[in-house]
């Protein structure tokens, strides 16, 4: 589970800042592939026991590690992004879409960044919920797809028929 969160967590950091920097709204449509993906990859290492419960608990596990490499990236790319244009041509921008703005927003300051800081971190913890549930989802695939056909793998849930 850690093994593959870590390696998922580091991949979601980099594509993280990355896509959090050019296009923020892209990253929780990748957490959605990356948790899954996660969560498969659980099942892989780990071949973890229990059926269908201890693969979605590993997969869930791993996909939850992986999104908070995605919580920081996005969060690292969303100030970045913050930095390089600033409150004027945030306002600017609010103007070429025809949102009346005062004038007193482009002067910006702590409440510009730390609505920066704050969209990026929930958007984040967003990222971290969605991974988590689709590495619940990609440890049910691997069990279903692999693990109840491993010769001596995982065993059945406690009352299912083997």
């Amino acid at each position: 589970m850690v093994k593959s969160g870590l390696i998922i967590g580091g991949v979601m950091l980099v594509l993280g800042t990355i896509f959090g920097f050019l296009f923020p709204l892209c990253i929780p449509c990748i957490a959605l592939f990356a948790g899954a993906g996660a969560g498969y990859l659980a099942g892989m290492f780990d071949k973890p026991m229990g059926g269908t419960g201890g693969s979605a608990k590993a997969g869930a596990g791993a996909g939850a590690i992986g999104g908070a490499g995605a919580l920081i990236g996005h969060v690292v790319g969303g100030m970045a992004t913050a930095l390089v244009y600033g409150p004027e041509a945030s306002v600017e921008l609010m103007r070429q879409f025809g949102v009346d703005v005062s004038a007193s927003a482009a002067s910006g300051g702590v409440g510009f960044y730390a609505g920066a800081f704050g969209a990026a971190f929930c958007f984040g913890l967003v990222e971290v919920a969605l991974m988590a549930g689709l590495g619940a989802l990609g440890g049910l695939l691997w069990y279903q797809m692999t693990g109840k056909n491993m010769a001596g793998g995982a065993p059945p849930s406690p009352g299912m028929p083997a």
